[in-house]
């Protein structure tokens, strides 16, 4: 067998010409007019959409450009607006800080003055207190004398002695008894 005997024989220029490579003037006509009739249609027709198509694709990339812009300037305004926010928060933060330490140290002088008062009333009123007491405990004392006097009198006289005796008495013996030892010594404790 002959191994080329499948495949078909190409035709040669000679033998029968085909419609497609031999050069034909009518069909290159109708081909130009077809060609002309369809640039025609594509030019009035299509093209104008597709072009109205990517120009309103370009105005809506275009509008979402701007948009975005827009609100990139609106972020950066409000993120400034809330530094500024911030920073007058820390100054307003610093200033109570301020007026609340001032505030503080104003209460603590006032308590120390209060204090202060109250100790010297206190030691005043603990001073009178001592005073009304050396006072009373001089009376006392001096009432004592007076009592062990008037015994002491009633023993040595052994009578019994009138108001207007004893009194006299009592006032001879306070007189010659100094008690003003008795009271500087206590008000110097």
């Amino acid at each position: 067998m002959q191994p080329f005997a499948a495949i078909p024989s190409v035709p040669t220029a000679s033998s029968s010409s085909s419609w497609l490579i031999t050069p034909n003037v009518g069909l290159m006509v109708w081909t130009f007019v077809v060609f002309g009739i369809s640039l025609y249609i594509l030019v009035k027709a299509v093209f104008p959409r597709i072009r109205e198509a990517l120009d309103n694709r370009a105005a809506s990339i275009d509008e979402s450009i701007d948009s975005a812009e827009r609100t990139r300037k609106e972020a950066d305004e409000l993120l400034a607006e809330y530094r500024e926010r911030l920073k007058e928060a820390r100054v307003q933060s610093e200033e109570i800080l301020q007026r609340a330490r001032q505030t503080a140290d104003s209460h603590e002088h006032e308590a120390r003055e209060r204090a202060q008062e109250i100790l010297v009333e206190a030691a005043k009123r603990a001073e009178r207190d001592i005073d009304a007491a050396t006072k009373r405990a001089l009376d006392d004392i001096r009432r004592e004398v007076a009592d062990l006097t008037i015994m002491a009198t009633e023993k040595v006289v052994r009578k019994t002695l009138n108001d207007a005796d004893q009194r006299r008495l009592v006032e001879e013996a306070l007189s010659e008894i100094d008690l003003s030892g008795l009271s500087s010594g206590a008000q110097s404790n």
